[in-house]
């Protein structure tokens, strides 16, 4: 029997072939493309299972949290162990990812967003994905999609309620533009909670919008932002190109793309609704897992060390070391509490 990667691949996608928009060129331009997805969790571990499984050929995964617990219930890639070690998402969803598809492409990024990674990726990718969770990286993805020509697939969900829109370049109003239109402050899954249904239907739409892109399907695309409310079967589509701003400093006629220009990132961050604070890593003077460890040992309390972190507790707080210098402090219920857990513990 011949089971060449030929036979295989045309096997495979099969029934995908014999959807008329996409056909046997549509399989060929998936199987070309590269795309980003910027966070792994509920949203992006969805869409990247999806793409991966409808044939896309390069990903690149990026996040900055490990699984927990609290995942599971709606984060798909994601097991029992995977909690249970603490793994980066971005490396769960490796192990689960290459197991669905042995010839994906695959480029994981256990790291922040910043400028410099989302203009890497803009310059080498078809598309981008959002699957983040706040609006200062939206920007920053906003930013580096106009800068660099391509589109970008806004999906967001909270409750039983998801919102999707995909921004092309020259198409519509930007991100930045329909800033004054949103609330100051938004509920999140954090905050609000969420069902699974939302967001497997935000993450559906989300993809949906990805394969009209990558397939050639391009008239296809929504024009307008789609809402739903699963739990009382609301939706309302929403256009935005009247709000298109002629000054914008993204999309206008001279564009800066100000959130690229910002470098200054504060080495202090509340995380939403956790009470956990994020210190990001001192470039003169990275602490290593080593470090942490001999910290740990010190306070001659209980600690664990993987290949991807060290944790321990010290004066009632969490910490949570990972290899890229980056640490987290559970229990810091402001900045100031957890900077000065930090200095304490750290020096």
């Amino acid at each position: 029997m011949d089971t060449s990667p030929q036979l295989s691949s045309r096997e495979r996608y099969s029934r995908q072939v014999l959807f008329g928009p996409i056909g046997g060129d549509g399989q060929q331009r998936l199987t070309e493309a590269s795309v980003a997805i910027i966070g792994c969790g509920a949203l992006g571990s969805a869409i990247a299972e999806t793409l991966t499984r409808a044939g896309v050929g390069e990903l690149h995964l990026v996040d900055r949290d490990y699984v927990e617990w609290s995942n599971l219930q709606r984060q798909q890639l994601f097991a029992e162990s995977d909690a249970e070690q603490m793994l980066p998402k971005v490396e769960a969803a490796r192990l689960r990812l290459l197991k669905i598809r042995s010839d994906l492409v695959l480029h994981t990024y256990f790291d922040d967003l910043d400028a410099a990674l989302i203009r890497n990726l803009a310059s080498k990718c078809s598309l981008i994905m959002d699957a983040t969770d706040n609006f200062e990286t939206r920007l920053l993805i906003n930013d580096a999609a106009l800068e660099a020509g391509i589109p970008w697939i806004y999906g967001a969900c909270v409750g039983s309620s998801g919102s999707v829109f995909p921004f092309v370049p020259d198409r519509s109003a930007c991100f930045r533009c329909l800033l004054p239109t949103l609330p100051a402050a938004n509920d999140t899954c954090d905050t609000a909670g969420i069902i699974a249904p939302a967001v497997q239907m935000t993450a559906a739409m989300q993809s949906a919008e990805a394969l009209k892109w990558l397939s050639g399907n391009r008239e296809a695309l929504l024009t307008k932002i789609h809402h739903f409310d699963l739990w009382n079967g609301s939706r309302l589509d929403t256009g935005i190109a009247r709000i298109r701003q002629a000054d914008c400093p993204s999309c206008g006629a001279a564009p800066s793309y100000p959130a690229l220009a910002r470098t200054n990132r504060s080495a202090y961050a509340a995380l939403c609704g956790r009470d956990t604070v994020q210190v990001l890593p001192d470039r003169e003077r990275p602490v290593t897992l080593d470090d942490a460890e001999r910290i740990a040992r010190r306070l001659d309390g209980p600690f664990r060390r993987t290949p991807h972190f060290v944790e321990f507790h010290a004066l009632g707080a969490r910490f949570i070391l990972f290899m890229n210098g980056r640490l987290l402090i559970h229990g810091a219920g402001s900045v100031e509490e957890g900077r000065n857990l930090h200095r304490k513990v750290f020096g």
